[in-house]
């Protein structure tokens, strides 16, 4: 399909009460695990197929977190959107995160952080101008994860989940 330079993994390692945590880029192998985690901690699903869009054509963007053992024990996904700018008419590519979810058993770690840190660093590669992202009003942790890394709640879109609870929309200029 690519080059190596193109299939080659990134790894980053976290010590999660001593045993290590591995981040690096998903693959194809990985995606049943993944959907293991977004339908354990996350009242969103998606389809298979939305996953492996997300892989086919941002796969630099799409990490997953594993265990000593090598499962999934979280991920982040995001995509790249050409819209407006918010204040003008100016064509941007933003940086959407689509979905990141961490199993419970393994929060409050570092993970989310490392994943969502490790993922901009290789979004930038698309050429992004601004990173975007929705969350709900009463995730207080997601929030505070997101403003330290410095993103400004721009507005609040009513309604915006399924089950009619309202997110925050946040950004940060790349």
């Amino acid at each position: 399909m690519g080059t190596e330079k193109d299939t080659r993994t990134n790894y980053f390692n976290i010590f999660n009460d001593k045993k290590p945590i591995v981040v690096r880029r998903c693959s194809i192998e990985d995606l049943e695990g993944v959907i293991e985690v977004n339908e354990k901690e996350l009242p969103e699903d998606y389809p298979y197929f939305f996953y492996k869009s997300i892989l086919d054509n941002y796969p630099e963007s799409f990490q997953v977190a594993c265990n000593s053992n090598g499962k999934i024990i979280g991920y982040i996904m995001w995509r790249v959107e050409r819209s407006p700018a918010i204040n003008s008419l100016k064509l941007m590519n933003k940086g959407h995160l689509v979905s990141i979810a961490v199993l419970k058993s393994y929060r409050r770690s570092g993970i989310a952080a490392t994943l969502l840190l490790n993922s901009m660093k290789k979004l930038k590669k698309y050429k992004i101008d601004e990173f975007v992202l929705e969350v709900r009003v009463s995730n207080y942790v997601a929030i505070s994860l997101y403003k330290k890394f410095n993103f400004t709640t721009h507005n609040i879109k009513e309604k915006y989940y399924r089950d009619g609870e309202n997110a925050y929309y946040m950004t940060l200029k790349a």
